[in-house]
């Protein structure tokens, strides 16, 4: 798991919630849309910004993340060591 100086350095952008952050990179992003489809709440491209880390518990934030085929989408729970 990288750390958030390595995920910026990779080209991530971060979007900060209360418990958890969210790092997206759209230069790998393949677009399957798991995403928007997992919670519209969180994940909005219709909307700036189109992630809101805090529309969702970090659980669920955590659970969508976790079916991101690509890699684009990374977290980061606050509070972790």
């Amino acid at each position: 798991m990288m750390n958030e100086q390595q995920l910026l350095d990779k080209g991530y952008r971060k979007y900060s919630g209360e418990n958890i952050d969210v790092f997206f990179n759209a230069s790998i992003c393949e677009h399957s849309a798991n995403c928007v489809k997992g919670n519209g709440d969180v994940f909005n491209t219709k909307r700036k910004p189109w992630i809101l880390a805090d529309n969702a518990s970090a659980d669920e934030v955590a659970r969508v993340i976790d079916t991101c085929p690509s890699g684009a989408l990374h977290y980061i729970r606050k509070g972790d060591a």
